[in-house]
């Protein structure tokens, strides 16, 4: 289906053709016309299927063509999980927006908050914010939404995995109003917290699911080597990043210190590289990521941090150095390329430490990677066996407790009675005999015993 078949604006048709884009994706024509008739939308797709755009266009579509609600409200907020992913989208947005009077900001962990209260109380229209710093400024008073219009909520299933439940309800309990409309995009529906949280934001809401969130892109083809140890593991990456045809490649490995080691020792086979991690700052992160966008060096050395919201079209090869251990984070991470119809490779470099991760990953994909060979590097290591389930004895049927026969509590023997002792006056006394019982009680006493 054709943007220009949608209906949009003139604003946001001029924007599309700056972009060079003519034809919607599936996930686009689905959404759009969903969300441009004002219904609550849940949506899923697999990544890099085009979801900002699905979400955006209807947002500006509104904007342009209805009256605010509120003058000082924002208009559209997007939630997203990560630092990156927020300015992957806000970058966009503004795009988007470029020549339009509606002004848009940035509302992220890890920057200045006074500078952030000093842009809300400039009044956007548009804000992309994570939930947890949007939260703070609630609760701190420096942004209402009694006039938001659109709440618009990018990998809800990433968020409630950091953490952001709670958020993500204080966000929605500031914006409660009948009028306001919500999209919701998942990469998955079938997952509990995710239809929890959505039944509590969207009120009736149209559906929308492309294939599954696990579905692979069919313009990435993959490769798996298997690798005997640490060295052996950088002898393949080496071989591989210097013989392939690359524009620019992303290397996942799983510690913040690997990051740099291997950025290091990447730079030595005489390719240009970076490092990202946690470790540094987020105007450093910040830093990094731009430069590898504007195509300034060839390899980012990652951990995943990049491997959600990183949307550039020349990364040719993904690079799993350390495979993850959650399973939807390979779809994520080998989607950073394939992108924008443009065709992928991502390569993955299985250990003995890997063996487990990997076997999860096809399990999760639900199919059986072929494993490739590089001459003169082929690995001993072909896999692990399956551990034998461990035999559990056969519990022994528990002794049958003999169920205590209830004796008649024995009756105390009558006492005798007490006499005088007669002896001391030079007689024996005459004893008495003990009373006797009744024939009716001692019969009693028999067959209570």
């Amino acid at each position: 289906m054709l943007f220009k078949e949608f209906g949009f604006d003139n604003r946001i048709m001029k924007s599309i053709a700056h972009m060079g884009f003519e034809e919607a994706t599936e996930i686009q024509a689905r959404a759009m016309p969903e969300a441009m008739v004002g219904r609550d939308l849940l949506a899923s797709s697999k990544t890099g299927s085009g979801k900002t755009l699905a979400y955006l266009l209807p947002a500006l579509h509104r904007v342009y063509k209805t009256r605010a609600l509120s003058k000082r409200d924002p208009r559209v907020v997007v939630l997203v999980p990560t630092r990156e992913l927020a300015k992957q989208v806000y970058s966009q947005l503004r795009l988007l927006l470029a020549g339009t009077s509606f002004s848009s900001i940035l509302i992220q962990g890890g920057e200045n908050f006074n500078d952030q209260h000093k842009s809300l109380q400039k009044d956007p229209h548009f804000v992309v914010a994570t939930p947890g710093r949007l939260a703070d400024h609630i609760k701190h008073r420096h942004v209402f939404l009694e006039g938001l219009e659109l709440l618009i909520l990018d990998e809800a299933d990433r968020m409630l995995d950091l953490g952001f439940a709670d958020a993500m309800r204080a966000i929605n309990a500031a914006a409660n109003h009948r009028l306001r409309q919500t999209l919701f995009f998942s990469a998955t529906l079938d997952n509990t917290d995710v239809n929890t949280i959505a039944a509590e934001l969207l009120k009736e809401p149209s559906r929308v699911a492309i294939g599954q969130g696990y579905d692979e892109h069919k313009d990435i083809e993959q490769h798996v080597y298997l690798c005997d140890h640490l060295d052996h593991k950088q002898d393949m990456l080496k071989h591989l990043l210097t013989t392939q045809t690359i524009k620019q490649a992303i290397v996942f490995t799983a510690t913040k210190s690997d990051t740099v080691r291997l950025a290091e020792m990447i730079e030595g086979w005489g390719l240009t590289t970076r490092a990202l991690n946690g470790n540094l700052s987020q105007s450093a992160r910040n830093k990094v990521m731009e430069s590898f966008s504007k195509g300034k060096f060839s390899v980012l050395v990652s951990t995943d941090l990049a491997s959600r919201g990183l949307d550039i079209a020349s990364v040719s090869h993904v690079f799993n150095f350390d495979l993850p251990k959650q399973a939807e984070e390979f779809v994520h991470r080998t989607g950073r390329t394939g992108r924008a119809g443009f065709k992928g490779d991502a390569y993955s470099l299985v250990g003995p430490k890997d063996w487990l991760n990997f076997k999860a990953i096809e399990r999760f994909l639900q199919r059986q990677f072929n494993v490739d060979v590089i001459e003169g590097l082929e690995a001993k290591f072909k896999g692990l066996k399956p551990e034998k389930p461990i035999k559990k004895e056969a519990k022994k049927a528990p002794a049958k407790k003999l169920k205590a026969v209830k004796k008649a509590p024995r009756k105390a023997a009558p006492t005798k009675g007490k006499f005088h002792d007669n002896t001391q006056d030079g007689f024996e006394a005459f004893k008495l005999p003990p009373k006797r019982f009744s024939t009716q009680q001692t019969t009693s006493d028999d067959e209570e015993s």
